[in-house]
């Protein structure tokens, strides 16, 4: 498959937001038939970690909590946000014990993903962790969290019903279900 060259032509790009976490740039912009436009970017300064904790009983942790820009609760595997100049392995290993306490002898990258990038260069990177002790949950501040255990085929149907929403845990929890099936991932 050939490479397509990028038909946008950037003029001009100013700073519109900055906190720690994203930057939010307005391009001026000559878009794809040569007319004049804006274009809205988000940049993200982490990288999205998102863990699907897997045992040797076949079940799973979900984490829920309620998602302010949804105005809802959700169910998710466990996720969050890791410094770019880090290991990324190393962040997952942190979200998965922070959020649910567990710690995993085996982690194995299993997608990697763009978070919607119409608007934004937000990837994430997923793993299934094996080989799990429980310890401790310590979840940040802004966290108030629940966490349950569920057979993980429950979860697949959970995705598979519309139940679970969120990318990365439905992206996860169906490559997860792939890599079972297939053989290649063993509870």
């Amino acid at each position: 498959m050939e490479l397509q060259s990028n038909p946008w032509t950037k003029l001009d790009d100013s700073l519109k937001y900055d906190n720690p976490w994203i930057q939010v740039n307005e391009h001026q912009v000559l878009n794809p038939a040569g007319n004049p436009g804006i274009y809205g970017v988000v940049h993200f300064k982490n990288l999205a970690i998102g863990v699907v904790p897997i045992d040797k009983e076949g079940y799973t942790w979900l984490v829920g909590q309620f998602r302010y820009p949804l105005n809802e609760y959700s169910w998710e595997i466990p996720e969050g946000g890791s410094p770019i100049d880090i290991d990324p392995q190393e962040g997952a290993h942190r979200e998965l014990q922070e959020e649910t306490g567990l710690m995993a002898e085996n982690l194995i990258e299993i997608q990697r993903l763009h978070l919607s990038n119409s608007v934004s260069d937000e990837l994430a990177i997923l793993y299934v962790a094996t080989g799990l002790t429980q310890g401790k949950a310590m979840p940040e501040e802004t966290e108030q969290l629940r966490v349950k255990r569920i057979p993980f085929e429950e979860a697949y149907q959970e995705v598979c019903d519309g139940k679970i929403t969120d990318a990365m845990s439905v992206a996860g929890i169906l490559k997860a279900k792939l890599l079972l099936d297939s053989g290649k991932l063993k509870y």
